[in-house]
C-alpha cells in the first residue's frame, strides 16, 4: 500500500447502514486515495499506454464517499503473448494489498495496445444486484442510520 494511503471502512459500511452517493464525480480527486494508489501502481507495474480507473462504488449499496468498487481498463505492451487469466493475475498481484484491505470488487480489462488499436472500448458494468438491492428493510435501517 502506498505510504499515507489507509483503508478503512465506515461504522455505517460495518453495522448495514448505506445510502445513495448522490454528487458522484468520476474524475480522480485529491480525496480519493485508493483510487489514486491504484493508478499509481499499475503505472509502475505494468507501464500501460492508457488506463482507466473507475470508482463505481457509487452503483453499489455502500457509504457516499466509498472506493470499494472498481473498474481498471490497462493497455500494456507487458501483456503480450500472455492469456486473459495471467493478465488478470498481474493486475490482481499489484493491488494484493488494497484487494486485502478495502477494495471488494475490481472489474478488469486488460489488453494489448493491439487490443486496444482493433477495439478500443471499455465494458459498461451491469446494475448491482447485490447488497441491499434485495433487502426489504433497507428502507428502515437508513432511516435509523441517519439518526
Amino acid at each position: 500500500m502506498l505510504p499515507g494511503v489507509l483503508c478503512v471502512r465506515p461504522l455505517s459500511a460495518i453495522f448495514g447502514f448505506t445510502r445513495p452517493l448522490a454528487n458522484f464525480t468520476p474524475h480522480m480527486a485529491p480525496n480519493r486515495p485508493v483510487e489514486g494508489a491504484i493508478r499509481t501502481k499499475l503505472t509502475q507495474q505494468l507501464e500501460p499506454e492508457h488506463l482507466e480507473v473507475h470508482n463505481e462504488s457509487h452503483m453499489h449499496a455502500v457509504p457516499a464517499g466509498s472506493e470499494s468498487h472498481f473498474r481498471v481498463l490497462v493497455v500494456s505492451p507487458r501483456f503480450q503473448g500472455l492469456s486473459l487469466l495471467q493478465r488478470h493475475r498481474m493486475v490482481n498481484d499489484t493491488l494484493a494489498e488494497e484487494l486485502k484491505t478495502c477494495v471488494h470488487a475490481l472489474a478488469i480489462q486488460a489488453k494489448t495496445p493491439e487490443q486496444w488499436n482493433s477495439d478500443p472500448s471499455l465494458t459498461k458494468s451491469p446494475p448491482c444486484l447485490g447488497g441491499s438491492k434485495g433487502d426489504h428493510t433497507m428502507e428502515e435501517k437508513l432511516k435509523a442510520g441517519s439518526n
